[in-house]
């Protein structure tokens, strides 16, 4: 070969054939010829004859294997920790790291983690099998569906959820459109009526719509599948993230929904594509011997089914619900419409659960359960729970005058009487008026306001701020009565004559 190569490249190229790479790919990723390429990777593979033996290799001499070739690791010397860190789940960072401080290693992170692939190629992790006794779990997921193509030549993606039994492999397929978390309750509803029960745990993966934050011993679960195990009286058991291995029963049925029941074929409408699988499960997966249990499907499920918990008395409630936030008027927005929630929670994070006649409040716990603070009736869009007009209340301009005037009724009559003298001469401008009269009772007693309220009628006063100067005047002025006799006053008559006597004097 012409072109040569250091051993770090031939290294590559015999690790990136190893993983699958083609030569065409390897050579451009490299930027080599494909004869170079090949050339290196016949010269790892085939080792060259040995002298003296006629051109054939001596029976004691070790395969070569793409650990051997090349200079030995300086990882070898330490190859029996390297292994035991490998074992237990460290991570060829981790090791690298330990080495360096426990064995004062001096080669380079990349020598460790060549290595480290070399043994979890040559030694793989042992992968143990799980089953279970009849009714213990079922295991859930989602897979691709074929797309469904309407008249008009539209085209849109499917979703196929498949339930299995675990132990007799009967399963259940549905055809979705979205994987939200209504969607995936009523499709595990769906599933269980399907079975005749309920299984005492559900396996699956970390979907958005189910699981909020995934952690092996603590999963964070979406408070509508809680709710959801508690009314069907059955475990959620979230597997591990990346780990297909947990739930390896359905992984392989949605491989065998696609390959054998979906493949070639194609679908008008989501009905028909749900028809077609209900069919195709009665007809075809149910009965076939299955590869593991060696039994026919439908023949294990007659026996699982009685360890199946019996289904709930009625349907999981059906609802929409999301997080919100309450806005600053003491509000959330659900579907454009707004609903009032208590004052202490303002700013805070809620949920809501709605239908299409209630909506509901809540506020999450601790422990991820749902605590309900508000039942509204269903508004439509644009409309408030809550909400208040100029004068304060709810209603009309109007409305509030009347409602501000019958508060004012109830102080007593002198107030009442007040009131409507004031509403009759300063008609809405004197509302204000109402509001803070009433509000003189936070002060002042019922009988002050209303003795105020009497003397301002009587010097037909109209403000509020009479009835207050008026509440500060502790004295009442005495009233006087005009006396028809009395010695000083004289008759009227007497001024008529002293008046036409003195008017003749002066014309004469």
């Amino acid at each position: 070969m012409a072109n040569k190569l250091n051993m770090q490249e031939q290294q590559t190229i015999l690790n990136l054939r190893l993983q699958g790479w083609s030569l065409r790919k390897i050579a451009r990723h490299l930027k080599l010829s494909r004869n170079t390429v090949r050339g290196y990777l016949r010269a790892q593979t085939d080792p060259p004859p040995t002298a003296g033996s006629g051109g054939e290799q001596k029976q004691t001499d070790p395969p070569p294997t793409a650990g051997n070739s090349g200079p030995q690791s300086l990882c070898e010397a330490y190859a029996a920790l390297v292994r035991a860190k490998v074992e237990i789940g460290l991570s060829a960072q981790r090791i690298y790291q330990d080495l360096r401080v426990e064995c004062s290693f001096a080669g380079s992170y990349e020598s460790v983690k060549r290595y480290v692939r070399k043994l979890r190629r040559i030694d793989p992790e042992l992968v143990y099998r799980i089953e279970v006794q009849p009714g213990e779990e079922v295991q859930v997921d989602f897979g691709t569906g074929p797309m469904l193509t309407d008249g008009q030549g539209a085209r849109r993606r499917t979703w196929i959820f498949r339930m299995v039994l675990s132990y007799s492999r009967k399963a259940y397929s549905e055809a979705v459109l979205r994987q939200c978390t209504e969607t995936f309750i009523r499709c595990l509803e769906n599933a269980f009526r399907y079975f005749g029960g309920v299984s005492l745990t559900v396996n699956l993966d970390n979907l958005k719509a189910a699981v909020l934050k995934a952690d092996w011993a603590d999963p964070l679960l979406n408070p509508k599948l809680i709710d959801f195990a508690r009314h069907c009286e059955t475990s959620i058991l979230p597997c591990l993230p990346r780990v297909p291995e947990h739930k390896g029963k359905v992984e392989s049925g949605i491989k065998y929904v696609k390959g054998n029941g979906l493949a070639g074929r194609r679908f008008g409408s989501l009905a028909e594509l749900n028809q077609f699988l209900a069919h195709w499960e009665k007809t075809v997966a149910d009965r076939r011997i299955h590869g593991t249990t060696k039994r026919q499907v439908a023949e294990l499920f007659a026996l699982e089914k009685p360890a199946l918990r019996p289904l709930p008395a009625s349907l999981f409630p059906c609802f929409e619900e999301g997080r919100r936030t309450v806005h600053m008027d003491g509000h959330v927005e659900v579907e454009k419409a707004f609903y009032d929630v208590p004052p202490e929670y303002l700013r805070r994070e809620v949920w809501v659960r709605y239908d299409s006649r209630e909506v509901r409040i809540f506020s999450q716990q601790r422990d991820g359960s749902l605590k309900q603070i508000q039942v509204h009736r269903r508004l439509e869009p644009g409309q408030f729970t809550k909400i208040r007009g100029i004068g304060g209340g709810q209603g009309s301009l109007k409305a509030n005058l009347d409602y501000w005037l019958k508060c004012a009724s109830n102080l007593g009559s002198s107030c009442a009487r007040w009131a409507e003298a004031v509403a009759r001469h300063r008609g809405f401008e004197g509302m204000r008026s109402l509001m803070g009269l009433v509000r003189l009772t936070e002060r002042h007693s019922f009988a002050a306001v209303n003795s105020a309220c009497e003397r301002a009628l009587a010097k037909s006063t109209w403000r509020l701020c009479d009835v207050q100067a008026l509440l500060q005047t502790t004295e009442t002025q005495p009233e006087f009565t005009f006396a028809e006799h009395h010695p000083l006053i004289r008759d009227l008559n007497e001024y008529g004559l002293f008046i036409q006597t003195q008017t003749q004097n002066r014309n004469s």
